[in-house]
This record gives structure tokens, sequence and C-alpha cells, in this order.
């Protein structure tokens, strides 16, 4: 089925063929129609969304270069950067194989099961010719015959199958639209009078996908309602693409699509008979399936459009910094679980339990008195991105707290009474006419609505490190705030892995009583002991494989010695068992004063 496109004349050409399902090579052709002489190319090191340099050149092989038939020498200039010995003019050909073996969402993947890429790790730039349109030939090459094609790329000569050629309006929009192939589930539904795509890979007949899509529906609509009323969103069509896996997680956004991954065990099951399903919990994975549904596509608007200064345009060769991730993820991570809630998708004890969740874990990160919620989105590329075990004391996650500091800023605006966060979202969008955005439009759009200066907020709830002044602010919009006892792990300082009878200590928590023992990330912990119960006795010593084992085995006593394997060594290490700790927990107190934020 062809689908002509009135598009200006593309210079740069990509076709994209499955070569090798079993050596999971994807086959690339790169042709530009009128190369400068000596044509320099550069593959991408990092994919926007993401924000690590993950030097995709590394999968990047065989590559040759050709005009008019004959060879061209090719000079690699630095680790992701080629310049051809070619003449101006005519046309110049380049050929090159990338291996696509990672399973997430921010690179490519190929097997027999299916196929997926995205152009940030597939396709050369060429460098001058970025802002040229851009078309990619998604060729069926050695691809099983029962396979198509889903993208967000606007197709211009494609089959029934989407196999063909795509226009892209530049090397931006090619780099924002990821491809995926493969036998997939795949359903259609309008949502703000737009046609949205939903297509799986991975899953089993077992799965609810009339449910899945439906839910999905009513989070778009819910949203596109939220940014414009009646009006239509900011896009053509848009596409969702889920891979189902045995134990992945993750979602990368983009301008009109986005890739996710989930558990299988994640996904709703069919039901029999006329039975309802239950009410979703917060614990559910569906739950959080939806959450990263609904993650990914409030960022079509916070982030792929309203967005930092620093990304008005992307740097695809370096790192590209911006101390505002606290607002373009943490807000959207606020919003994610509130879209929820407002769509009728959870209830407001669900909702708060998710709440729950947020606020405990940065509370129970020591980082977040170390690093600012600003500073955090600044080291995102060598803190928040390079987890090791000192991160949770070094840093604080710009998710979290970026969500805390939208909920108190939203929660003070109602409670003052003049305006809402929402109000605050919609202004930014006109102010900043759905494109780079700086925090002073931030403070000034806060003032302007808001009736005064919000600047001593930000100053310490971004700029600072001092706690949130949540629990009042919670209590005084209908919720209630109980504060339970915290983990053992939690009580501890300890951040733990219990697996087949084995305890290993995966992080020490700055200031707490497994610090103060000595224990280390990587300690095998393999028992404990006791002083004899009475002068002269032996000393009382049992092997534990899970903490709630040293718990019981403690009984009232405060002090024990932890026996602990480290480097092949055998290590007693005195510890004082600390006081007792809490954890937030927040409920419905009066559902008639939460009504107004969680309902709208």
């Amino acid at each position: 089925m062809s689908r002509p496109r009135g598009k200006a004349a593309a210079s740069v050409h990509f076709r994209v063929e499955v070569l090798n399902l079993h050596a999971h090579l994807f086959s690339v052709t790169l042709t530009v129609t009128e190369p400068a002489r000596a044509q320099r190319f550069a593959l991408p090191v990092w994919i926007p969304g993401s924000y690590l340099v993950r030097e995709f050149s590394q999968h990047l092989q065989g590559l040759q270069a050709s005009q008019g038939g004959a060879p061209v020498a090719l000079k690699q200039l630095d680790k992701h950067r080629w310049q051809a010995a070619n003449a101006a003019g005519a046309p110049l050909e380049l050929r090159y194989q990338i291996y696509a073996f990672d399973a997430s969402v921010r690179t490519a993947w190929l097997d027999a099961t299916r196929g997926f890429f995205n152009a940030t790790s597939t396709c050369l730039r060429v460098l001058g010719h970025e802002d040229r349109p851009h078309t990619l030939d998604i060729a069926r090459g050695n691809a099983p015959a029962d396979w198509a094609v889903a993208t967000g790329l606007a197709p211009q000569r494609v089959d029934e199958q989407g196999w063909g050629t795509h226009h892209a309006a530049d090397y931006d929009e090619l780099a924002d639209c990821p491809v995926t192939l493969g036998r997939f589930f795949s359903a259609e539904f309008t949502a703000g009078g737009v046609p949205h795509r939903f297509v799986m890979t991975g899953a089993g007949g077992w799965a609810d996908t009339e449910r899945l899509v439906e839910d999905t529906r009513r989070i778009c609509e819910t949203q596109i309602a939220f940014w414009h009323g009646d009006g239509a969103p900011p896009f053509e069509r848009y596409v969702f693409m889920l891979h189902a896996s045995g134990d992945g997680y993750g979602g990368l956004e983009h301008r009109n699509s986005t890739a996710l991954i989930c558990q299988r065990s994640d996904l709703p099951a069919r039901r029999t008979g006329d039975t309802k399903p239950a009410a979703l919990k917060a614990g559910d994975g569906y739950t959080t399936l939806l959450g990263l549904i609904s993650h990914e596509y409030f960022h079509t608007w916070n982030v792929k459009r309203l967005r930092p200064a620093e990304f008005a345009r992307y740097d695809y060769d370096r790192e590209n910094h911006t101390e505002l991730l606290w607002f373009f993820e943490g807000f959207t991570s606020y919003y994610d679980d509130l879209f929820l809630r407002r769509a009728g998708l959870i209830d407001d004890a669900a909702y708060l339990q998710l709440v729950t969740k947020t606020v405990n874990q940065v509370l129970q990160t020591p980082g977040r008195q170390v690093q600012t919620v600003a500073q955090a989105s600044f080291d995102a590329w060598t803190k928040y991105y390079r987890v090791g075990e000192n991160t949770p004391n070094a840093t604080v996650s710009y998710y979290t707290k970026g969500a805390l500091v939208a909920l108190a800023l939203d929660l003070t605006l109602r409670q003052e009474g003049r305006t809402t966060l929402d109000d605050v979202m919609r202004a930014l969008w006109q102010r900043c006419e759905a494109g780079p955005m700086r925090e002073t439009d931030l403070r000034r759009t806060l003032r302007q609505l808001g009736g005064r200066a919000f600047d001593a907020e930000l100053d310490a709830w971004v700029h600072g490190t001092a706690d949130l002044p949540l629990e009042a602010l919670l209590q005084a919009l209908g919720a209630k705030v109980q504060h339970d006892p915290a983990p053992l792990a939690q009580q501890l300082g300890l951040r733990v892995a219990e697996a087949g009878g084995t305890l290993t200590v995966k992080a020490v928590l700055r200031g707490g009583a497994g610090e103060a023992a000595g224990l280390a990330a990587g300690d095998e912990w393999l028992g404990v002991e006791f002083a004899p119960a009475r002068r002269g006795g032996a000393p009382e010593a049992w092997r534990v494989g899970k903490l709630d084992e040293v718990q019981a085995l403690r009984g009232p006593r405060t002090q024990l010695t932890a026996l602990v394997s480290r480097d092949r060594q055998l290590l007693r290490l005195p510890l004082q068992w600390p006081a007792p700790q809490t954890a937030w927990r927040v409920t419905v107190g009066d559902a008639t004063r939460l009504a107004p934020w969680l309902s709208v």
C-alpha cells in the first residue's frame, strides 16, 4: 500500500535492512546526494532522554564508502567521527553494519523474535546536512515474511505491513522516532481526535490487551484534556511500542511515540466469564506499567516540546548538562501517578500509597542532605546513571525529589487558593511557546499566577538540602500522615540482597548503625554472635541468611557481633542495635478535601 506524501526532497537517504537475525546484524546504506568535499560523518554518543554517554559507535562495523562506483577512503577522526576523501557534488554512499543485541529502549535489538532500533545508534549524522530532509527505507531483507513495522515517522511509500520508505524533516526527527519490527499485537484508538497505535511484542495470548489499550486511551484522553481542554494535541499520530520481557523495565520518550519495556507479569491477565477486574493497588505490577505509560506520554509535552533551554538543540557529540531535570523528570513523575487517579484507574487510597513510596524513597536517601536536586540534575551524567554502592550517600534522585518539589508546590498553591500547579504548567506551555524554558520562567509564572514570589520555596526546595514541609501540606488538604516502624534494613542503615539463603550487603547508608559497625558493600553476612548469658559461659552464635533472622535471634539484646565474609576473610564486627526509626504512611483523611486535588 503506497501513501505518497508532499514532502521536500530529501538529500540524506538511509536504508536499514534486516541482515542476519542470529548474528544480530542490521545492514545500513547511507546515500548523500550532494555531499561536501571531504564529507564528515558522526554517530551520536548518547540518546536524548537517557543522560549517559553510551558510545554507540562500539557496535558499528564494516564501514565502507564509494562514489560513482569507486571506493572512497575513510579516515577515522576520533571515537565516533569519520571523514571521507570524496569529491563534492556527486552522490556518496556509505555501507556498514550495526550489531544489535541491547534489550533496552536506548539502542538496538535484533533476533529471531523481534527487531528494534533508534537512529541515534544506527544512523550516522551527515555533518552539515542535519537540518535537511532525511528518508529512512526500512527493508525486510532476511526478516520473516509475517513481520511488520511500527514507527512514528511519516510513511512515504510503504506496504500494508509498514515496510518501505519513511520521511523525517531533519536528523532530529529521525533520531526521535524509534522503529520496532516483528510479529506484534497491534491496536488503534483515538484520543483528542488524534489516531494512536499500541503495538506489543513478547506477550502471550493470556494478556488482556483490550483492558491495556482502553486504560492507555483513558490516560491519553485525560492528559490531552489537561493540556488543551477540547483542543488537539501537538502531534498528528502517536505510537506506543511495548516489549514484554522476563525481567525488564524502562521507557524512553519521543516526540510522537514511546518505547517501553515491562515484565510479562505486569500485564493484565484475561478474565474468565463476566468477572470484573479487581481494583488496582499501588503495589500491583500493572499499576507500575500504567504509571510508566503515563510518565512517557506526559513527556510528549514536558521535555520533548517544553524543554530546558540547554536542550534547544541537542549536541549529540557530548554531555548536555542542565539543572532542570528536577522539573522535567521530577514534575513528570509527580503527574504520572496523579493521572492514573484522575483517569479513574486507581482510587484515592492507592494514589496516596504511591505518594508514600516516593516520600520514603527520598527520606531514606542520605544523599538528599549532600546534593541539591538542581545539582543532582546537572550531575545526572556522572552520578544518577552510574549507580554504585555509594550512590544513595552522594546524590538524590531528581525523579523522586523533583516529584516531591512538585507535590509541595501544588499543595502550597492550592492551600493559598489563587492557582494550582496545573494552571502553572499550562501557563508555562503558553509562555515558552511549547519550547525552551529556564527556571526564571517558572519563577515568573508562579509570581504571576500565585500572587506572590515563590523564590524562597524554590531556593530552599530546589537549591537547598532541607526536607520539604510535606506533612503539614498533605494534612491541610485532607490526607493523613502516620509514622510506622521503618523496614529493618533501613533501621540498620543498609540495603541488602537476600537470595538462596545468602544475605549480602549492597550498600551502607551514611550515619547508620551498619556504617558504625564497619559493614561494607559486598560483605556476605554469615551469622551473628552474642556475648555469653553468664560469666564464663560460651558465646552464642547463629548462621543467618535473612535480616529477619537477625532480628528474631537478637530478642531484647542491643549488642551483637556480625560475622561477615569480605574478600574471603572472616570478620567479626561489633554492632550496636539502633533506636527505632519510622517511615511514612499517607492515607485518606478527609476525602471531600482531597477531591479538588485528586479528581480534577
